[in-house]
């Protein structure tokens, strides 16, 4: 999925281009998936510290290469086929950005009231660029309650909040030195080291674990008074739940997904994911995610997928499970 995501841009931004921020440990594994992008190409961050922080680091290091540049902010467990709306899309989220100082934002029209996603209210039209209207953004909204999401739906005032951004690099440093100061001066120190001399890594090994943990979101998109969306034209999937992942599989006739050495008996709609050296077996059991691999194996109802986060962040405030994370 991240190479494709990668491979979605060329014809709008070339591979010299195109950054993947990821983390020490996945660093080799990101410069073997895209063998296209130069392996300076690839920023490791020593620890994760969310989303306000990934687009501090990824604007610090565009700037370095051009300070007035425009960037745009993809997370890699999107699918997306059809590239050329993509790329018609965001070449209008560029324009809109480098026309006035805006925070973009890429809204997903949605065709179910979803109550995994955030939601984007829109506004009034402020621009156009091609057939693609730019809309000021009212308000933005946590994930809702179903009968919530379904009055959103209907009212047809709202979009998914896909988490794809579009801005300029002064736009969005000046957006964090006012709104999220905290995170925007460990930006600003990790700068002021590489202009002393020190490596990009070494600078991030002193100064990025101290960053506030935020998200873009808080931080930023949900406090400033210039943000814009476009809504999307091309389709669009958000695989970053386990139940997901099953809409883009075929299932057997039962509805279970296999991927991997494994077997369902007698069971019905499941998730199963297994490697090749590893058999799992379910017996009678319906609408489960089993996920096995070396060191780790995840069984949980599809119903309980978004609260896998939940036994994340609780294996890593553990330390007896930290080295699995």
């Amino acid at each position: 999925m991240l190479a494709q995501t990668v491979e979605r841009l060329p014809g709008l931004v070339e591979y010299a281009n195109i950054l993947v921020l990821t983390n020490q440990e996945q660093r080799d594994a990101v410069i073997e998936s895209c063998p296209m992008l130069p392996p300076a190409n690839i920023i490791a961050e020593p620890v994760g510290r969310d989303t306000a922080a990934a687009v501090g680091l990824a604007a610090l290091v565009v700037a370095q290469r051009d300070p007035a540049a425009t960037i745009a902010m993809l997370p890699a467990d999107h699918v997306i086929h059809d590239a050329v709306g993509f790329r018609d899309v965001l070449k209008a989220a560029f324009e809109a950005a480098e026309e006035k100082p805006r925070l973009v934002t890429l809204g997903i029209t949605p065709t179910a009231p979803a109550t995994g996603y955030g939601y984007i209210q829109r506004g009034n039209q402020v621009a156009k660029f091609g057939a693609h209207p730019v809309l000021e953004v009212k308000r933005f909204v946590e994930k809702p309650q179903l009968e919530t999401a379904e009055e959103y739906l209907d009212s047809g005032d709202y979009l998914w909040n896909a988490g794809m951004f579009v801005w300029a690099v002064p736009t969005i440093q000046q957006a964090l030195a006012q709104h999220a100061p905290e995170v925007a001066a460990e930006i600003d120190a990790v700068e002021r080291a590489c202009c002393d001399g020190q490596t990009l890594d070494a600078a991030l090994a002193e100064h990025f674990p101290a960053i506030k943990k935020i998200s873009i979101d808080f931080a930023v998109m949900e406090r400033a008074d210039n943000v814009v969306t476009l809504a999307t034209t091309f389709d669009w999937d958000d695989v970053g739940e386990w139940p997901a992942v099953m809409r883009h599989f075929q299932p057997d006739d039962a509805g279970n997904v296999i991927r991997g050495r494994a077997v369902v008996e007698g069971g019905h709609g499941n998730l199963v994911v297994s490697s090749k050296d590893h058999l799992v077996a379910i017996v009678g059991a319906d609408d489960l995610i089993v996920v096995q691999t070396a060191d780790a194996t995840l069984v949980c109802p599809k119903s309980e997928a978004q609260n896998v986060k939940s036994i994340v962040k609780r294996l890593g405030d553990d330390p007896r499970f930290k080295h699995l994370l």
